[in-house]
């Protein structure tokens, strides 16, 4: 029988009197069925520079970011274009309450505001005396505030939650965190719920307080990004472990989509509702998928 080490499998085989170790992967296949089926997802888009992030304009166009800096405009039939390309690797994208610009998390540069024509500025590197490190997701409430997350270093618990009010100005509003990731706002906006990535854990934030409690934990491997569907359910998509999960209003939390060969869903990071569908884009590709889920998503703060 193969022997079995530190998680690989190793068979030996002789071959001209030379002993060749064989190392082949073990998939470590989750404990329950997913809600749906990997083959529900297709391709809508290709051709992108791995995918970090996705969001819609009103219009219903899907607008994402690469990791060469590119920002990508991409029609409702899949057709992709470059509309600028501005260095760097471009992070979480979001589109301001007006529907007029959309704001990247590029660690190179800051959080960069992009205009619809590829016209881009930098709107921050700082808040407050805070120099930003990673900023990786941001999101609007409907008054126009402006939360970030600051990623920090990689195990140094040195993550942050940061608001930009309407005027620009802009302090931390909770943390130290560890990898502070992925961000969703409930339908109130009392509260935003934020992926610590390097803890496999989702907090609920109270934006009141900045009080954060763990709203779900062991949430797949290196969760990335948030969606709220209109139901309440929030929905985190892992990189490390190529799923998506479902947490329901009280926290209890269910496999809702796992891809084994990593096609349909390769590293996936940011998810978006429209239409009915789900949208994953897949860092580990070049591809942004979507399935038929028959959800619709809370409406963001440039669709209401």
């Amino acid at each position: 029988m193969p022997n079995r080490i530190l998680g690989v499998v190793v068979r030996e085989e002789r071959l001209l009197r030379k002993v060749v170790v064989v190392v082949e992967n073990i998939v470590l296949a989750p404990e329950n069925t997913p809600e749906i089926a990997i083959e529900c997802f297709e391709i809508f888009a290709n051709g992108l520079d791995h995918p970090e992030c996705l969001a819609f304009d009103r219009e219903g166009w899907l607008w994402a970011g690469g990791e060469s800096g590119q920002v990508y405009r991409i029609t409702p039939g899949g057709t992709c274009e470059i509309v600028t390309e501005m260095g760097g690797f471009c992070a979480g994208v979001a589109w301001s309450p007006d529907d007029a610009e959309l704001f990247v998390c590029n660690p190179q540069h800051g959080v960069v505001r992009v205009s619809r024509t590829g016209e881009w500025s930098v709107f921050a590197k700082k808040a407050g005396k805070h120099q930003l490190i990673c900023p990786n997701y941001g999101l609007f409430d409907r008054s126009g505030n402006y939360y970030v997350t600051d990623s920090g270093n990689w195990k140094k618990h040195n993550g942050c939650l940061v608001k930009y009010g309407s005027d620009g100005g802009g302090e931390i509003v909770a943390g130290p965190f560890g990898y502070a990731n992925g961000l969703a706002l409930s339908a109130d906006e009392r509260y935003l719920f934020m992926v610590e990535s390097d803890t496999d854990t989702v907090y609920r934030i109270d934006l009141d307080t900045g009080t954060a409690e763990i709203y779900a934990d062991h949430v797949g491997r290196l969760p990335d990004g948030l969606a709220l569907d209109a139901a309440g359910d929030l929905f985190a998509c892992c990189y490390a472990s190529d799923d998506i999960h479902r947490i329901g209003p009280t926290g209890e939390r269910t496999l809702f989509a796992y891809d084994r060969w990593a096609m349909l869903l390769s590293r996936p990071t940011n998810l978006a509702f429209r239409d009915g569908y789900l949208y994953a884009a897949n860092l580990g590709r070049t591809t942004i998928t979507r399935a038929h889920v028959g959800r619709a998503g809370r409406r963001l703060a440039n669709e209401l």
